[in-house]
């Protein structure tokens, strides 16, 4: 069936381009989402648990190609219409290793989004939470002393106001509303430079110039220890500008098992420290999705090299897939196989179709038989692990097949159309996992 109208062009497209390009879009993923939607009443309790100054946390887990990326982005926008804000970050071994909750912190802000601003979004939430600020100073119950054009006294009001908002995280990272402060002055005296040096400082980043610091009263970089009062403070602002929330995803958590030793406790360390922080109510609406392979959770070289941890994510999965819980802390993506590899391709060629030049030459000449047929070739070529064939088989799909289709009045897939998986469009996984002929596959179609 087709999509509902309502769908937008733009949407649309934006789906296409990226999977035309073999990567997972960054939105629109509910569009042509195959097998999640036994996780959609869970997840959705937990968003509500969030908006309501709760917390929630899942691990997920999955085989590469199993789609915990997928999983991650759509579940971002499904906060996103609960209104939270929503950040991905990628962990790595150099870039964002776990262990440094200051990298950490810094990428999130770097990533930060909401569904009116793409990232990163940190600034717009600052500026629309001093807003708030002034429009509650001026509706409250001192409004009567305050004259809206008196600028010293109304900047006065919401300093005061915003110090009670930040008591908590005050006690323990002054810091953070002090550099509040300081870019509120920077910008009421146009000080651009400045309120955009401190917008950094408040996003984790290093070199900020020492004049900016100085005005606001703060000192040096942002340091582990400090990390998690940022994270309290920034969660105390998205709240108090209309984001109930903040959905925090930490993809490629497996990473850690191929650090060092002493790293790699470190960084297991730092995830038991902000899920019992997490726990202890730290951090009200923060909803936490770790994703990781199963190796790193059941593997002597990831989470069981810390027990405390390894308590914390205990998962039985020995049951039947079909019965698993989806309110579990660890969630077990059950991946492709061939008829959800067909479905997805169907999903996907509907989609397209909607948009299309041609959209009945596109039903007639890529019907359900066809990718049903291109889905088994391709999963073949990936030497019949159905797992990691999505992101080619999408890409197969519609690069080489509906595209042309469309464009070419006299192109049949079936009779013009041979499969090839060249190693240069592989990942080192899909290439690993391919044929001994990667480049010479053919697609046998009737």
């Amino acid at each position: 069936m087709s999509e509902p109208a309502s769908v937008s062009a733009v949407r649309r497209r934006e789906v296409i381009d990226a999977l035309r390009r073999g990567t997972v879009p960054q939105s629109g993923l509910d569009l042509f989402a195959v097998g999640l939607d036994r996780f959609e009443a869970a997840l959705d309790d937990d968003l509500a648990t969030v908006t309501r100054g709760g917390a929630a946390f899942h691990a997920v887990r999955g085989d590469y190609g199993s789609g915990k990326t997928f999983f991650a982005r759509w579940l971002a926008e499904r906060a996103k219409r609960a209104g939270l804000a929503t950040a991905e970050v990628q962990i790595s071994e150099t870039e964002t290793p776990l262990h440094r909750l200051e990298t950490v912190y810094r990428r999130l802000t770097e990533r930060l989004a909401t569904a009116t601003h793409q990232p990163s979004a940190l600034r717009a939430v600052v500026d629309s939470w001093f807003y708030t600020l002034e429009e509650e100073v001026l509706d409250g119950p001192e409004a009567d002393e305050i004259d809206e054009d008196d600028e010293e006294a109304l900047a006065e009001a919401v300093d005061t106001l915003m110090e009670r908002r930040l008591a908590d995280v005050a006690r323990t990272t002054p810091a953070f509303s002090a550099a509040l402060r300081g870019y509120r002055r920077a910008v009421t005296a146009g000080d651009g430079a400045t309120a955009e040096a401190l917008i950094a400082w408040l996003g984790g980043q290093k070199s900020v110039a020492a004049s900016a610091r100085r005005a606001a009263g703060v000192r040096g970089d942002l340091d582990h220890f400090a990390a998690l009062g940022f994270l309290q403070g920034l969660l105390t602002v998205l709240r108090d500008c209309g984001h109930p929330g903040l959905l925090l995803v930490l993809d490629e958590t497996e990473t850690l098992q191929r650090v060092r030793g002493d790293v790699r406790e470190k960084g297991l360390n730092a995830l038991r420290q902000l899920l019992d922080e997490i726990d202890a109510g730290r951090f009200p609406g923060l909803f936490l999705v770790i994703t990781g392979t199963p190796a790193f959770y059941d593997g002597q070289q990831g989470v069981q090299r810390l027990p405390p941890l390894a308590q914390r994510l205990a998962t039985d999965f020995t049951t039947d897939a079909r019965f698993d819980s989806p309110r579990a802390v660890q969630l077990r993506l059950p991946g492709f196989d061939l008829p959800s590899l067909g479905e997805l391709g169907k999903k996907v060629r509907d989609l397209y179709r909607d948009a299309a030049r041609h959209p009945d030459r596109v039903t007639a000449r890529v019907d359900d038989a066809y990718v049903g047929e291109l889905a088994t070739a391709v999963a073949g070529g990936m030497g019949g692990n159905v797992g990691i064939a999505p992101r080619v088989f999408l890409r197969k799909l519609v690069a080489d097949v509906l595209d042309r289709v469309d464009e070419f009045e006299g192109f049949d897939p079936r009779k013009h159309y041979q499969l090839t998986l060249s190693a240069v469009e592989l990942t080192d996984t899909e290439r690993n996992a391919a044929a001994d002929r990667a480049d010479d596959i053919e697609l046998n179609l009737p």
